[in-house]
């Protein structure tokens, strides 16, 4: 199979995820913040949920983490600074995922339990509601994308995901490593079309890291 030429438009293309409630988010953290302890991570270090006695919730005030699924590894969803951890895991029966530093982190824990308290004594429900929206609304999203796709959809979608990655992020992975990490296409498949891509001119990548897309078509 061929990649059909690019038109001669080079129109951008790139998704257009939920919005983030930063607002809310950020009187999130303003409540919560005196009720949790500082700490740091550094790139690649990861942090689980439950810290053997009860369930933890995680403010992040600086850098981009991920979140993986416990067993496999597969990636959830990438967040930059601000944002808060945990509030959806209130009713689940163990840890799910797991969080990762793609750089160096400066976040807060403090007990989920302690979060549920503030949260009701402040009012905060609308804050707290709009984040779970949001993270529920990008989860059914990436659900939706991938389900019955070819691997050329599940590509495309995830070179434009990786085009709208924090610098940070999309500089420091390689184009291949990204979409493997996200999907569970094989990795001869994922470089097979990436070289026609590359060689197409739809993209360029150095070394294998994503630089620019020029356009993907909608077809292979």
């Amino acid at each position: 199979m061929t990649i059909s030429p690019a038109p001669d438009d080079k129109s951008s293309m790139t998704l257009s995820p939920p919005n983030k409630p930063v607002t809310q988010i950020n009187n999130l953290i303003e409540y919560l913040i005196p009720y949790s302890s500082l700490f740091s991570i550094k790139t690649g270090e990861t942090i689980q949920y439950s810290n053997g006695t009860e369930k933890q919730c995680f403010l992040l005030h600086k850098g981009v983490v991920t979140q993986h699924r416990q067993g496999d590894g597969l990636v959830l969803s990438t967040d930059a600074a601000p944002f808060v951890f945990g509030l959806s895991n209130q009713f689940s029966l163990r840890d799910t995922v797991y969080l990762r530093g793609e750089e160096p982190c400066l976040l807060s824990r403090l007990s989920l339990e302690i979060a549920v308290e503030v949260i009701a004594e402040k009012a905060l429900w609308e804050p707290q509601s709009r984040l779970l929206a949001f993270e529920s609304s990008r989860l059914y999203d990436q659900c939706a994308r991938t389900a019955k796709m070819s691997s050329y959809d599940i590509i495309r979608d995830q070179l434009l995901e990786l085009m709208n990655e924090p610098q940070s992020v999309r500089l420091n992975i390689t184009a291949a490593n990204y979409i493997k990490s996200r999907c569970f296409l094989s990795r001869s498949g994922i470089m097979r079309i990436l070289s026609e891509l590359r060689t197409g001119g739809y993209i360029k990548i150095d070394r294998g890291i994503l630089l620019q897309i020029n356009h993907l078509p909608l077809k292979y």
